[in-house]
C-alpha cells in the first residue's frame, strides 16, 4: 500500500493527515498557534510557530499510524495565502509574518498604482493592487523597517517556508504565487515588469513549479525527526483555496465550491484565463496544470461566528463542555429555530475590512435593525446570513463574468453546518453538495502529492479515485425569494455607509 501526507498550514492551526492512496484517513494531528494584532487592522503570526506545529504533527501522525516510513511516498503542503515571510542570508525569519487579513498597507497600494496603472496590474497579475496581498506588504517593510529590509535575502509564502524547513529548497507553486501580485498569472511565471517597477530582486523569490510537481525531498535530519525517509518527495502543493478545490473535486469547468473557514471563498474552476476588469474577484492559476480559477473572498466569514462565540456565547461554551458536544452544534440548533431573515436583522461581516466586491480595508462590522425582540439566537443567525449574503455577492459576480456553475460544493468548518448550507443553496438558487471526505485542503494537498510521485497520472484521475459525494441541500423557493429581498437591502447598506467608514477610520 502507498501512502500520502497532506499538510494544511492554516490561520488558527496546522493540520497534518496521513492518507492511503484511496483517500482513506490513517491518522491525523493538529496544533493551534496564536494570531497577534499589535494594532487595529494588523495581523501577524510567527513562522517558528508554524514550523513547530508542522514538525510536531508530522511526528505524531507517523508515530500512531503503524505505517512503514518507506511506504509514505510524497507530501503535499497547503496553507494560508498572501502571508509575507522574510528570511535573512542564513534562512532565519527576520520578523513575524504579515498574514493575509492584515490591512495596514493602504498607502503602499497607492504607491503601487503610481508606478503602474491599475489596468496594467490587472493585465499582468489579473488583479488590482490589494492591501492583503504580499507585494504591498513587502513595500510596507521597506518603508517602515528599512534596516530589516536590507537584511532580507529570501521572500516566501507561509506554506513555502514550511517547504524550506522540510527540504531546504526555496520554491513556490503557481496557485499560491498568484496571490503575491508578483506573478504573471496568464504566463504562470514571475513578472519581470512588476519586479522591475517595484525594485524587488527576482533572486529573493523561489523557483515556481506547477502544484503537482516534485520540488524536493526531506532533509535527512527532518526525515529522522518525523519518522520518514529522505526519499519522501515534497510536491508544490497549493494555496488553501486551490487545495480545497482539489479536495472537493472542483477540477473541471462548471464546478465551484464555497468554503467557510476564517475567511469565506466562492471559487470556480476555469480552463481559460477569465479576468474581471473591475477587479472585484481574483483570478489565479489553479492547482490543475494549464488551468485557472476565479474566486471572491469574504474576509470575516467563519471569523464572524467565532468572534460571536468567543465574546458573547460563554453560556454555549459551558453547556457544550458539560454535555460533551460541539459548541457549534448547539448554536446551529438554536439558529434553526429563528426564521429566515432573523426577524428583520442584518449583519455586515466586515470585521477585517472586505475584499469582494468592495476592496475596502476601512469598512467594519454592523448589526442593522436591532430591536428589543432580538435574542442572542437572532444575532447568531444574522451573522450566518450576513456571511451568506457576502458570499452571494461573490457568486453573482462570477455569473456576470460568464462563468456558469451547475455544481456548488461546500467545505470548511462552516460547510459542515446543515443550516448554513441551506442558506447558501437558497441564495445561490442551486444545489449545494458535500463530499464524504472532510479534510479539504489537506486532502487536496495529498492528491497533488499522489500525482507528483506517479501514483496517479493527473489531478482529475486522482480526484475520481479519492473523492466521493455525500449530502445535497436543495433550494427552498419561498426562502430563496425572501433572501433575495434581504440581499438587495444588504447591498445598499455598504453604499450608504461607505463614507462613514472612511470618516471612522480617520478618527
Amino acid at each position: 500500500m502507498n501512502y500520502l501526507i497532506g499538510i494544511d498550514v492554516g490561520t488558527s492551526a496546522t493540520k497534518t493527515v496521513l492518507f492511503d492512496h484511496t483517500g482513506k484517513i490513517i491518522s491525523s494531528a493538529s496544533e493551534e498557534y496564536p494570531l497577534y494584532q499589535p494594532h487595529n487592522g494588523w495581523a501577524e503570526q510567527r513562522p517558528q510557530d508554524w514550523k513547530e506545529a508542522v514538525l510536531g504533527t508530522l511526528s505524531r501522525v507517523m508515530a500512531v499510524s503503524g505505517v512503514r516510513p518507506e511506504d509514505v511516498k510524497s507530501i503535499g503542503i497547503s496553507g494560508q495565502m498572501h502571508g509575507l515571510v522574510m528570511l535573512d542570508e542564513a534562512g532565519e525569519p527576520l520578523r513575524p509574518s504579515i498574514i493575509w487579513c492584515d490591512q495596514r498597507t493602504g498607502e503602499e497600494v497607492e504607491d503601487m498604482l503610481k508606478v503602474m496603472p491599475r489596468e496594467a496590474w490587472i493585465r499582468i497579475t489579473a488583479n488590482p493592487p490589494l492591501t492583503g496581498w504580499t507585494a504591498a506588504k513587502i513595500l510596507w517593510v521597506r518603508k517602515h523597517e528599512p534596516e530589516l529590509y536590507e537584511r532580507c535575502r529570501h521572500i516566501l509564502l507561509p506554506k513555502d517556508y514550511i517547504r524550506y524547513v522540510l527540504t531546504g529548497e526555496f520554491a513556490t507553486e503557481v496557485s499560491d504565487a498568484s496571490g503575491m501580485q508578483l506573478l504573471d498569472v496568464p504566463k504562470r511565471c514571475w513578472s519581470k515588469e512588476v519586479l522591475t517597477n517595484l525594485d524587488i530582486p527576482v533572486e529573493w523569490l523561489g523557483t515556481v513549479y506547477e502544484s503537482c510537481q516534485v520540488t524536493g525531498y526531506l532533509l535527512p535530519d527532518v526525515a529522522r525527526f518525523v519518522g520518514l525517509t529522505k526519499k519522501t518527495a515534497v510536491v508544490g502543493g497549493a494555496g488553501d483555496n486551490a487545495a480545497a478545490a482539489v479536495g472537493t473535486g472542483v477540477v473541471k469547468d462548471k464546478r465551484a465550491f464555497t468554503t467557510i473557514g476564517t475567511s469565506g471563498v466562492v471559487f470556480a474552476h476555469s480552463s481559460q484565463v477569465t479576468i474581471d476588469p473591475k477587479g472585484r474577484v481574483h483570478t489565479c492559476c489553479c492547482a490543475v496544470p494549464g488551468a485557472w480559477h476565479v474566486m471572491g473572498v469574504t474576509q470575516g466569514a467563519g471569523l464572524s461566528l467565532k468572534w460571536m462565540k468567543d465574546e458573547f456565547c460563554q453560556d454555549y461554551v459551558e453547556k457544550a463542555e458539560r454535555e460533551g458536544v460541539d459548541v457549534y452544534d448547539l448554536i446551529n440548533r438554536d439558529v434553526e429555530r429563528i426564521p429566515a431573515g432573523s426577524d428583520r436583522l442584518i449583519y455586515l461581516p466586515y470585521l477585517m475590512g472586505e475584499r469582494t466586491p468592495h476592496l475596502d480595508p476601512d469598512c467594519r462590522g454592523v448589526f442593522f435593525g436591532l430591536s428589543a425582540i432580538h435574542t442572542k439566537a437572532h444575532l447568531l443567525r444574522a451573522v450566518m446570513e450576513g456571511v451568506s449574503y457576502s458570499l452571494c455577492d461573490c457568486n453573482d459576480i462570477l455569473g456576470e463574468m460568464g462563468i456558469k456553475v451547475d455544481t456548488m460544493m461546500a467545505c470548511g468548518g462552516g460547510g459542515k453546518s446543515p443550516i448554513w448550507r441551506q442558506m447558501l443553496s437558497d441564495l445561490y438558487r442551486c444545489p449545494v453538495q458535500t463530499v464524504k471526505q472532510t479534510e479539504g485542503p489537506a486532502l487536496g494537498a495529498a492528491i497533488l502529492a499522489g500525482v507528483g510521485c506517479g501514483i496517479y497520472e493527473s489531478v482529475e484521475t486522482a480526484c475520481q479515485a479519492m473523492i466521493s459525494p455525500e449530502k445535497t441541500s436543495m433550494p427552498d423557493e419561498k426562502e430563496a425569494e425572501l433572501y433575495g429581498r434581504y440581499h438587495k437591502l444588504y447591498k445598499k447598506l455598504y453604499l450608504s455607509l461607505k463614507e462613514n467608514y472612511r470618516e471612522l477610520a480617520g478618527l
